[in-house]
């Protein structure tokens, strides 16, 4: 089980709502290393509904450069995306153009993450209402929203580069 954490724990003026992040992690297997993965989705709740949280949020995909769908863009490639990731502390702050989240992560996932050199993010148009912060989300609950098929379409899928504190 994980938890989600709200970047803004309220209705917001913003029609994106409340934006909220969840990390998780799949594997090993015997060809792949422990995968960590974060994911970004609105609560639906915005200032115009959840359609108009949808279309903000495809928005500010597209202006990120992400196709919506399932390539998978390298954030250390493509580094126009404006997208960063810290990790540190049992932490990951996400910086996105349109918001910032500080996600507490297990000891796993961030000994995974900066093994690998990289996180998967997958920022999901359509919201989910009921995987609420606070609340823990089961692991069945979790991977039928991301492999839903109509999310895995309309989401922005990135591979991001883990940043360190340099001491």
């Amino acid at each position: 089980m994980t938890s989600p954490s709200a970047v803004s724990a309220a209705r917001s003026d913003n029609p994106l709502g409340t934006l909220t992040v969840v990390p998780w992690t799949i594997g090993p297997t015997d060809d792949t290393p422990v995968t960590p993965f974060l994911m970004v989705y609105s609560l639906g709740d915005g200032r115009d509904g959840p359609e108009a949280g949808e279309e903000a949020m495809r928005a500010a995909l597209e202006g990120m450069g992400l196709p919506l769908g399932d390539r998978v863009v390298d954030a250390s490639v493509e580094r126009a995306t404006g997208a960063h990731l810290l990790v540190e502390a049992q932490r990951a702050v996400l910086t996105l153009p349109f918001m910032k989240a500080q996600c507490p992560v297990p000891a796993e996932w961030e000994a995974a993450a900066k093994e690998i050199g990289h996180v998967y993010l997958i920022c999901s148009v359509r919201p989910w209402p009921d995987a609420v912060p606070g609340e823990a989300v089961t692991e069945e609950r979790l991977k039928g929203f991301v492999t839903d098929d109509q999310v895995v379409a309309a989401a922005g899928h990135l591979l991001l580069p883990v940043r360190r504190l340099q001491g």
